[in-house]
C-alpha cells in the first residue's frame, strides 16, 4: 500500500546505490531525489514512494490486438449505491482502504447477484439527514438488470466494513456471507434468501480491536466443510494514528505507511459442522513472528486459497503490505508451513518487499500445470508475476518479460484478476487502479487520484511478450479514471462472456458490461460437490477443445477484498464444442464428460459411490 518508512535509511540509501551501478542517468536521477528526501522530517513521507527505473518496453507485437470494449451500465442496470468512508480531513488510514464486492447467486435461480460492502461515518452524529451507511444486496433479474433487496435479505446492520467472503459453509445449498471489518466481523448464515447474524454462536467474531480484511472460505482438512482464512492488517486505532500526525510536505496532513504500524496474525477457523467453527490459528501454524522483534509479521490484505503443489491439499497465498509476502503451505496434517522465500514469492525481483493488495493466481501455460501467481503492488511498483519453474513451490518474477511491469509501474494498483475477457482460451489480466492522496499529483506529478483500470490481454506463444497492454480505444469505459479497490467478475446476463464491477473509495462502483463481439465459443462449468463441500471450492477443471488445453481452479476468493462468481467460464475460440472435461473432487475423485457444445452452462454434480 505505501511505501518503506523513511526511518529505514540504510536499507534505502542501499537500493539507491545498486540502481546507481545499472545506469548513471538513473543514478543520478535517484541520488537528486535522496538529497531532498533527507531534507525533511522522516515521518513527513506518508503515501509516495521513491521512482525506480522504468523497464524498457516490450517490442512492438506483431498481433493486432483485439478490442474489447466494456460499457458503464451501473446507472442503467439499477445500482445506485454510494460507499461511505467516514473522511473528514483526518486522513485516518481506513477511510482509504475499503470497498469489498462480490458476486453470488443468493436465492439460487441462476443470475448472479450482487453485493456491496459499506464502511461508515466515524460519528453517528454526521449520519444524521444522510442515507444509512448500510452494505447493499443487488438480485439481477436474470438480463443484467437489479433491484435492491438489501432490506427483505436482512442486511441493514452497518459497521465500518471492509472485505466479503463468499460460501456455503453450513452445506445446506445457499450461499453463506462473510464480511470482515475495522473491530469485530460478521457471519451471515443464508436462510432461504434471508441473512441471519450467527456470528456469536459460531465463534468467528474475531477481536473487537482488529482489522480484519480479505476472508476465504476453503476446505483445508478435506474434511467436507468449508473452513475460514480471515487476513488481518495492522494494529490501529484512531488515537494512535492521530498522534503519529503523518504529513506530506506542500500538502499538509496524509495518510500513513503501515511501516509505521505494528504487523497482526490471522485467523484460520476450523469448521466443527453444527455452525461452530474453532479457532486454530496457532496450533495450525500460521502466525508469523517476526524474528527480530518478536511481534507479528503479517500486514494482510490480499488472501488466495489455491494448490500450488497438487498435491490435493489447499495452500494460502497471503500478500502482505510492505513486509514480505507468505506463502503457507499445507503439510495435509491439519498444519501450515511458511515457506515464502524458499519459493520465490516472499519479494521482488530485486528482494525488497511490496505494497501488496490484491492476488490472483492461474495455470497460464496449457503445456503443463505451472502455476502464476500476480500480486497488485503500490505506485512505482511493477505488479509482480510469480511463475512456476517447473518445480513444486519453485517459483521467479517475471513481470518484466511477461509483458506485464512497464505499465504497472505507472499506477498504484488494488484489485486484480486473470479472466479470459475475450474467450479465446488464453486467461488475461484486469487491474483495478487509484491512489491513496486526492492531491498526489502536486507532489509526484506522475501520479494521479483516480486512474484508469488497466487490461492486459494474453498474446499467447505468438508475441514476444506474453501479455500486451491495450490502449484506452480498445476497452471502452474501462479506461475512464477512477479511485478503485475491490474487483470482481461474472456473466451477468447470459451472454457467455465475463462482466466486471470496479469499487471506489467514497464513491460509487462501476459496473462495466463486457461489448467484445468476436464471435467466440464459450463453456461455462459449475461444480457441486457432494462427498466433497458443496460448493465443490478447491475442485479442479480441465477443459479440452481443439488444440488448447485449460485448467482452472474452483476459488472465488480472488482480487482484493473481492469474490468473482463461483462458476467457471472457458473460451473456446473458435471450437464448437469441448472433447473433453474433466472435473478433479477435492476429496480425489474424478468425473469426465465428452463431447459437450459450446456455449452453455454446464451444472456437474460429483457423482456418489
Amino acid at each position: 500500500m505505501s511505501p518503506r518508512s523513511k526511518h529505514d535509511r540504510d536499507a534505502v540509501i542501499g537500493r539507491a546505490f545498486r540502481w546507481s551501478l545499472l545506469a548513471l542517468a538513473a543514478g543520478l536521477s535517484l541520488a537528486i531525489g535522496l538529497l531532498t528526501w533527507l531534507n525533511h522530517e522522516p515521518r513527513q513521507e506518508a503515501s509516495v514512494r521513491e521512482q525506480a527505473p522504468v523497464p524498457v518496453a516490450a517490442r512492438e507485437t506483431p498481433v493486432e490486438p483485439p478490442a474489447i470494449p466494456f460499457t458503464d451500465i451501473t446507472e442503467a442496470a439499477g445500482i445506485d449505491f454510494v460507499h461511505v468512508n467516514g473522511a473528514r480531513g483526518e486522513k485516518l488510514l481506513p477511510e482509504t482502504m475499503g470497498g469489498g464486492v462480490a458476486f453470488l447467486d443468493y436465492d439460487g435461480d441462476g443470475d448472479p447477484d450482487l453485493l456491496l460492502v459499506n464502511s461508515d461515518y466515524w460519528d453517528p452524529t454526521e449520519a444524521e439527514g444522510k442515507p444509512p451507511a448500510h452494505h447493499a444486496l443487488y438480485r439481477n433479474d436474470g438480463t443484467g438488470r437489479f433491484v435492491n433487496v438489501t432490506r427483505e435479505a436482512g442486511l441493514t446492520e452497518h459497521f465500518y466494513g471492509m472485505g466479503v467472503a463468499v460460501g456455503d459453509y453450513d452445506n445446506d445449498g445457499d450461499p453463506d456471507l462473510y464480511l470482515t471489518a475495522l473491530g469485530t466481523n460478521h457471519l451471515y448464515r443464508n436462510d432461504e434468501g434471508r441473512f441471519v447474524d450467527v456470528t456469536a454462536e459460531a465463534g468467528v467474531a474475531g477481536g473487537e480491536d482488529a482489522w480484519s480484511t480479505s476472508a476465504a472460505f476453503f476446505d483445508y482438512d478435506n474434511d467436507g466443510d468449508l473452513d475460514l482464512f480471515v487476513a488481518n492488517y495492522v494494529k490501529w486505532s484512531p488515537e494512535l494514528d492521530r498522534k503519529l500526525g503523518f504529513k506530506l510536505t506542500g500538502l499538509g496532513r496524509a495518510y500513513g505507511p503501515p511501516t509505521t504500524f505494528e504487523g497482526t496474525f490471522p485467523y484460520l477457523f476450523r469448521n466443527d459442522g453444527g455452525g461452530h467453527f474453532t479457532d486454530v490459528s496457532a496450533e495450525a501454524g500460521i502466525q508469523i513472528v517476526d524474528e527480530a522483534t518478536g511481534q507479528p509479521k503479517a500486514k494482510a490484505l490480499g488472501v488466495l486459497p489455491m494448490d500450488m503443489d497438487r498435491d490435493g491439499f489447499m495452500d494460502l497465498f497471503v500478500a502482505n503490505d510492505t513486509v514480505q509476502n507468505f506463502l503457507l503451505h499445507n503439510r495435509g496434517d491439519g498444519t501450515f508451513e511458511e515457506v515464502g522465500v524458499e519459493a520465490g514469492v516472499a519479494f521482488d525481483r530485486n528482494g525488497g518487499a511490496t505494497g501488496a493488495m490484491g492476488v490472483d493466481a492461474a495455470v497460464l501455460d496449457e503445456t503443463d500445470d505451472t502455476v502464476a501467481v500476480a500480486v497488485a503492488n503500490f505506485a512505482n511498483e511493477m505488479t509482480s508475476l510469480y511463475v512456476g519453474q517447473g518445480q513444486a513451490l519453485q517459483f521467479a518474477d517475471e513481470a518484466i518479460g511477461a509483458g506485464i511491469g512497464p505499465g504497472s509501474r505507472k499506477v498504484l494498483s488494488f484489485g486484480l484478476f486473470f479472466f479470459d475477457a475475450d474467450l479465446d482460451g488464453r486467461l488475461d489480466l484486469l487491474q483495478a487502479n487509484g491512489h491513496l492522496e486526492n492531491e498526489i499529483h502536486v507532489v509526484q506529478p506522475s501520479q494521479q487520484y483516480a486512474q484508469p483500470a488497466q487490461l492486459y490481454w494474453n498474446c499467447g506463444a505468438d508475441c514476444p511478450r506474453q501479455f500486451v497492454l491495450l490502449p484506452p480505444e480498445k476497452i471502452g469505459d474501462l479506461a475512464r479514471r477512477r479511485v478503485g479497490r475491490g474487483a470482481a467478475y461474472a456473466d451477468i446476463d447470459g451472454d457467455g462472456d465475463l462482466d466486471v464491477v470496479i469499487t471506489q473509495v467514497a464513491g460509487r462502483p462501476s459496473l462495466l458490461r463486457n461489448d467484445q463481439g468476436l464471435g467466440h465459443h464459450w463453456l461455462r462449468v459449475l461444480p457441486e460437490g457432494t462427498r466433497s463441500n458443496r460448493d465443490a471450492i478447491g475442485a479442479w477443471v480441465e477443459v479440452r477443445a481443439g488444440d488448447r488445453r485449460q485448467l482452472q481452479q474452483v476459488m472465488p476468493t480472488r482480487s482484493y477484498l473481492s469474490q468473482v462468481e463461483r462458476t467457471l467460464t472457458f473460451g473456446l475460440g473458435a471450437a464448437p464444442k469441448a472433447a473433453e472435461v474433466r472435473i478433479q473432487w477435492p476429496d480425489g475423485g474424478e468425473q469426465v464428460l465428452r463431447d459437450v457444445p459450446a456455449d452453455r452452462l454446464v451444472r456437474v454434480r460429483q457423482e456418489v459411490q
